[in-house]
């Protein structure tokens, strides 16, 4: 199973990078003899990525107790002329 390339022969077959990654799993892309990148499909890459939380949830997850997240509703600014 080949899962190693050299950059010249992944820019010379891109599509067969592509499709090695997508079939078989992460493929692995020199530079000068050194592993440089990852090329990975993006089922793998989601699996990697930690869950967004929404800015709420962010804020009710701090550790500061008795916060109070209501929007005040009844001040009213002033139009600025």
């Amino acid at each position: 199973m080949r899962n190693t390339w050299q950059l010249q022969q992944a820019k010379n077959q891109l599509s067969l990078v592509v499709d090695s990654a997508l079939s078989k799993g992460a493929q692995i892309i020199t530079r000068h003899g050194e592993p440089a990148v990852v090329v990975i499909s993006i089922a793998d890459y989601k699996k990697l990525q930690p869950p967004r939380k929404s800015l709420i949830e962010v804020l009710r997850s701090c550790p500061v107790r008795d916060l109070d997240l209501d929007r005040v509703r009844d001040v009213v600014r002033e139009a600025a002329l």
